[in-house]
């Protein structure tokens, strides 16, 4: 009678499991957000048309850059349109889970905490936060910035960096701003010391205002860039992961990344030795 009590246990246990296993498969099965983006025949990307190269507006008021070609591209070989919907940069994970927007596409870092709240595709660009200063600053590193202001974007992952450094942090004023474009005009007219930023785009700001600003070698933190889905939403991060790994199979990746860092940056589809010859 007790063996029988004994298989009877384990017969129930596997049956849960099995059921388990077939409730997961099911909801896989289940999973339309792939299908929804094709029926309604678009993507709707948000992104802070303030974060250049990866997303901006030029002369013309066109919003252009790397992730916008990049998700274009991705866009066209799935065979919808791309939307394109600025938002507040603070707000983006109300607007992807309220469904305002499809996916959040620009520059977005991959963290644990959001990989607790969101689903993200493969990494495909390598990063650093890292502190610019105006030319002319005497700074050297970052010990020489005690007591001096310095700015970051609200909502972004240099406020992570930050808290993750909570000596370095204590020791500046910290300013938050909507967008780095504001924060680095402040800088450049004396408002702000220092701003912690991507190198990606402490680079473009770089080439477009030579001697005007350079960076500190210490870096406050590595980071990669993904595209963000909600967290159900795995049949739409699945197909993306597959394009963007066709681009990089294809070289299409290597030369959007060409047109906007003179060099191929990316790292989907590469070998950890390759991302290191990178």
């Amino acid at each position: 009678r007790c063996m029988t009590m004994k298989k009877l246990v384990s017969i129930l246990l596997a049956l849960t499991l099995m059921l388990g296993c077939c409730a997961a498969f099911a909801d896989a099965a289940t999973d339309d957000s792939y299908q929804k983006i094709l029926d309604k025949g678009q993507l709707i990307m948000g992104l802070d048309d303030s974060f250049p190269p990866m997303g901006f507006r030029d002369e013309n008021g066109d919003i252009v850059g790397f992730d916008v070609d990049v998700a274009r591209e991705a866009c066209s070989r799935i065979g919808v349109e791309l939307v394109l919907q600025p938002i507040s940069w603070d707000a983006k994970i109300i607007e992807l889970n309220t469904g305002n927007i499809d996916c959040i596409w620009n520059g977005f870092t991959i963290t644990e905490e959001l990989q607790q709240q969101i689903t993200f595709s493969e990494p495909y660009l390598a990063n650093t936060q890292v502190i610019v200063l105006r030319g002319d600053s005497e700074a050297q590193t970052l010990a020489d910035l005690a007591g001096k202001s310095l700015g970051v974007q609200a909502g972004s992952s240099a406020v992570a960096a930050l808290d993750a450094n909570p000596e370095f942090r204590d020791s500046v004023t910290v300013n938050e701003f909507k967008d780095n474009m504001t924060a680095m005009l402040d800088l450049e007219n004396g408002g702000l010391d220092a701003m912690l930023m991507d190198v990606i785009v402490a680079g473009y700001y770089f080439s477009q205002h030579e001697g005007s600003f350079r960076m500190l070698d210490e870096a406050l933190a590595t980071e990669e860039y993904g595209v963000g889905f909600r967290k159900d939403d795995l049949a739409l991060a699945e197909n993306i992961n597959r394009v963007l790994n066709e681009m990089a199979a294809d070289g299409t990746l290597a030369e959007i990344s060409t047109k906007w860092f003179d060099s191929d940056i990316t790292t989907i589809g590469k070998t950890e030795a390759e991302n290191a010859e990178g």
